[in-house]
């Protein structure tokens, strides 16, 4: 497999997001969602990244980040979508401040 680095960028009582590095480049983003009894995955890869090398980071979300949450679970789904990043926003570029009003 590839040698990427997972590092964690966020962890909740029900959730954890990770970022796939290549060295400093981010090539993905692993979002982790656990419920009663399935764990859903979003895996957002960068559109160089082969089908095996997919696949292979699905066998490590599997073995390593989920066994290691120690969460017990009936099935696991995958969302993988692949493509270029586009850029990360926030509300200020929308001159929105996050409220209703």
């Amino acid at each position: 497999m590839a040698d990427f680095d997972l590092e964690r960028r966020v962890r909740t009582a029900y959730s954890e997001v990770y970022a796939i590095l290549d060295e400093d480049d981010q090539v993905g983003r692993i979002d982790i969602h656990f419920t009663y009894n399935v764990v859903e995955v979003c895996l957002v890869v960068d559109e160089s990244l082969t089908q095996e090398t997919i696949r292979e980071l699905v066998e490590t979300i599997d073995g390593d980040l989920l066994d290691a949450a120690g969460i017990p679970r009936e099935e696991m789904l995958v969302h993988v979508f692949q493509g270029k990043p586009l850029g990360v926003f926030t509300n200020r570029e929308f001159g929105t401040n996050g409220s209703d009003s």
